[in-house]
């Protein structure tokens, strides 16, 4: 973990790091789909994913790759006058196509002024050796990472939540975008139906083991129009308060490896769909409940891998 950072290694220390900058990522539609919904897999896709495939922040999928980049530019600018920029292709599995399709996309977004790297939300199932080698020959003119949708490594939670793949897919991905070395990102959602402490803990220790290079920790979000809206609205089913959730979290912090740059410790769902909990659209006091606890249980990433 590099001198001066904050207890944890966090995504703005990292590109910091790597960029001397403060460094945005701009969140794009790519105009993909999913297998887990055009039929391949499902058609249901995974019970907690809105219509938007987790691309709610994402520009419009009407726009170009650019245009997109222009708009998100010009909205995050008023805040962050002097920033390079990371093009996060989010919604949807944005490996999802003929490699073609892929390559013209994502260097459309690369050749953009001030982009400094490139961002790719996919599944794992959607890793093959034809879209590493196109991610490496990229990767050798800018920074490239991929994000990975685990969210649970118990087998058995993965087939209520409708996930679509067995661990083995995850791993085999991660060694195959490792052995190009391209940076790894799993997401992984605590409070998952059914789902106890040991479970998510369980979670975080196969990511790593797996070699990943960074994690996003969220609480789940039950979102309005989708099959877990459904599963909560007719029988509820319980989740953390804040107090739980950011207890769960500080602990956790304790279980990553020092060298895994901790991309997302909450999320903010859209208020305009979200049902249940509603105290996450207070990110501001969910990280400062975080930061309180860290200094309170004096949590150092990755010290319970070294007892």
């Amino acid at each position: 973990m590099p001198e001066n950072a904050m207890p944890y290694y966090s995504l703005n220390n990292f590109f910091k790091n790597k960029f001397g900058q403060k460094v945005i990522k701009l969140s794009l539609d790519g105009g993909f789909t999913c297998p887990n919904r055009d039929g391949k897999i499902s058609r249901t896709g995974c019970i907690f994913c809105s219509k938007n495939g987790s691309g709610d922040f994402a520009a419009k999928r009407t726009q170009s790759i650019a245009e997109q980049i222009e708009s998100q530019k010009a909205f995050l600018s008023k805040k962050w006058q002097k920033a390079l920029y990371i093009a996060y292709f989010q919604a949807f599995t944005n490996t999802y196509a003929p490699v073609e399709v892929l390559e013209s996309k994502y260097l459309e977004a690369v050749s953009q002024k001030d982009i400094v790297g490139l961002d790719i939300a996919t599944r794992p199932d959607c890793i093959d050796e034809n879209v590493v080698s196109l991610l490496s020959k990229i990767s050798k003119k800018t920074y490239v990472c991929v994000e990975l949708g685990l969210q649970t490594s118990n087998e058995k939670t993965a087939e209520i939540i409708n996930r679509g793949y067995k661990n083995i897919v995850f791993e085999n991905a991660v060694k195959l975008l490792n052995s190009a070395g391209i940076d790894t990102v799993c997401h992984i959602i605590l409070n998952l139906p059914g789902e106890h402490y040991h479970d998510m803990l369980n979670s975080v220790q196969f990511a790593c083991l797996c070699g990943i290079k960074g994690i996003k920790l969220q609480m789940l979000n039950i979102l309005k129009g989708t099959p877990l809206a459904q599963m909560y609205l007719k029988e509820p089913f319980k989740l953390f308060t804040l107090d739980e959730y950011t207890d769960i979290i500080t602990d956790l912090i304790e279980y990553i490896p020092e060298n895994v740059v901790i991309h997302r410790l909450t999320g903010d769902g859209p208020k305009d769909i979200l049902i249940e909990p509603m105290w996450i659209l207070n990110k501001r006091l969910v990280l400062n409940t975080i930061n309180r606890k860290i200094k309170e249980k004096n949590i150092i990433q990755g010290r319970h891998l070294a007892e």
